[in-house]
């Protein structure tokens, strides 16, 4: 005669406990091993520089180029030619590190804008963005 079985209502835990032990001594082993990352704090004492106004490199619909100097006042909007466009950044920029940024009218072609960025690029002007802004 067999007995019948009765349902067990209790979980046995013993072996997630057997787990949990081991990822703990795996943790507790590989912790210090692992390298924390640095963090640069300010000194005291250190100045802040105010950040640089852009120069500002504006793409007509009609193709021309127009140079805008934000970080000098009085500064006038002048014309350049895309063969020159580079020299007359790098002569603005004058060793400083000035961002530049450009800007495109909404007719413009998206082939120009991405040659002007190429070519600033490609002429080592290091920091160089898009200028959006948004719609109203």
């Amino acid at each position: 005669m067999r007995r019948p079985r009765k349902t067990v209502n209790q979980i046995n835990v013993v072996p997630y406990i057997d787990v949990m032990l081991v990822l703990l001594v795996i943790f507790m082993i590989t912790a210090p091993l692992v390298a924390p990352g640095e963090i640069e704090l300010p000194s005291v004492g250190t100045k802040l520089q105010p950040p640089v106004n852009p120069l500002q490199v504006r793409l007509n619909r009609d193709k021309s180029i127009s140079l805008h100097d934000q970080a000098t006042p009085n500064a006038r909007i002048r014309r350049v030619s895309l063969d020159n466009l580079v020299g007359e950044v790098r002569a603005i920029q004058d060793g400083r590190d000035q961002p530049v940024v450009i800007e495109a009218d909404k007719g413009a072609r998206y082939e120009d804008v991405i040659d002007i960025l190429d070519r600033l690029q490609r002429g080592g002007v290091k920091k160089v963005g898009l200028l959006a802004r948004p719609s109203p």
